[in-house]
């Protein structure tokens, strides 16, 4: 069977920012920081770390709370994206009479329902209860987001969830983008959500020593890739979601489309848990351009992986400059992250949209909190993107994914011709 074309006919996401998916691009585009500081009040050691939530968020608003109640709140957000990014692309909740059991749900969450399990961890042992909610198994499970989409949209084909660590939701993305591609299914919604602040997620990143300090008058700026300063990651919550369909199938229903997802690349670098390697991301790179069938100089603009982290962004820089030579210098590179945080297992998902949404619109968000005055030399040699870009041509991005595991996945996605 010859290869489709696949078209995002759908974005939806649960934004730090609040507002809707245009009003998360013009924060983005605008440098805003969406990085806050939470203050715990647990004792006798409150949590006290840079964070970027979504406190606008109210799930039984958005979901109903017979359904929200069924859900910890990773799923909660990964609900609220999908159905945005389902009404977006246009398609109707229920199936009526049409036959949904080949189009499927490819999700990423890197904790699943951690907040279920520490919550029965604290009402065992911190308020002596001898048992825990017969809910639990299934709020915690880490399929319960793409289980409930399924069951939501009445979705028959393939549910599955990808444990991936920081390349989860990216990697569901690809996947997804390979059952369409090959006929396999003609729509697939997919995604990613996370939501890390369990006390005891973020002790045990502070005790990986990647964790950026931060207090209340510092935390907007906590978060600086590439800066000769950059003291670590911020971890973030939210839910991001793309509808992937078949491209005759969308021009026929006269879908708007946001772009076109033409290629996925993805390894592992084999070498150590937790230290990333220059050469598997130049391999995930390469492989990417020859699935997208793209040459190095198509490529207009990179969404880069960028966590801050003293070891990984000189490894990115490295890679980039290895793939694209020359032509690196020339090539607009930017980290979102700086701005909306490191959200896991949905941090694919959300650089993913906002790649689309830069090829949409012809413009370039920041890497926030970056000047060429406090660039790393250790990551110069590409075209770093201090302030926003207008009106550029973009006729095709890459997003970067690299997790611990050493598992890498690249996405590229191309402007639809206006």
């Amino acid at each position: 069977m010859n290869p489709r074309r696949v078209a995002i006919t759908g974005l939806g996401l649960v934004s730090p920012y609040g507002g809707d998916l245009t009003d998360f691009f013009v924060r983005l585009a605008a440098g805003e920081s969406a990085v806050r500081h939470l203050l715990t009040d647990d004792r006798p050691r409150p949590l006290s770390i840079p964070f970027v939530d979504c406190p606008a968020f109210d799930p039984d608003a958005a979901l109903g709370k017979p359904l929200a109640s069924m859900m910890d709140r990773f799923a909660q957000l990964g609900m609220a994206a999908a159905f945005a990014a389902w009404d977006d692309a246009g398609l109707p909740r229920a199936a009526g009479g049409e036959s949904r059991d080949d189009w499927g749900v490819s999700w990423g969450t890197a904790l699943g329902g951690t907040l279920a399990y520490e919550k029965g961890y604290r009402d065992l042992w911190q308020k002596g209860r001898d048992r825990l909610s017969p809910l639990t198994v299934v709020l915690g499970m880490n399929n319960a987001a793409n289980a409930h989409i399924s069951i939501q949209l009445g979705l028959g084909g393939v549910s599955m969830s990808h444990t991936v660590a920081c390349a989860s939701s990216a990697i569901a993305i690809g996947e997804a983008f390979r059952r369409v591609r090959s006929g396999e299914a003609p729509v697939m919604l997919t995604g990613g959500s996370d939501a890390p602040q369990a006390y005891g997620v973020a002790r045990a990143w502070e005790a990986l020593r990647v964790m950026a300090p931060a207090d209340a008058d510092s935390a907007a700026s906590a978060c600086r890739p590439f800066a000769a300063d950059r003291r670590g990651l911020v971890l973030g919550e939210g839910g991001a979601a793309l509808v992937l369909e078949d491209w005759d199938r969308a021009v026929a229903r006269g879908a708007r489309i946001h772009g076109e997802i033409v290629g996925y690349g993805t390894n592992c670098d084999h070498s150590h848990l937790v230290r990333p390697e220059t050469a598997g991301q130049v391999r995930a790179l390469h492989a990417t351009l020859a699935d997208a069938g793209l040459a190095a100089g198509d490529i207009d603009y990179i969404n880069a992986h960028g966590t801050a982290t003293a070891e990984g962004d000189p490894v990115e820089i490295a890679a980039l400059k290895s793939v694209f030579g020359e032509r690196a210098t020339r090539l607009p590179v930017s980290a979102t992250k700086s701005m909306h945080g490191h959200l896991l297992g949905a941090a694919g998902a959300i650089e993913a949209i906002a790649t689309v949404l830069a090829l949409r619109e012809q413009a370039i968000p920041p890497t926030a909190q970056l000047n060429p005055d406090n660039l790393d030399p250790a990551c110069s040699g590409i075209d770093h993107v201090f302030s926003s870009r207008h009106g550029v041509p973009l006729r095709a991005a890459l997003s970067n994914s690299f997790a611990f595991g050493g598992s890498n996945a690249v996405l590229a996605f191309r402007a639809v011709a206006q």
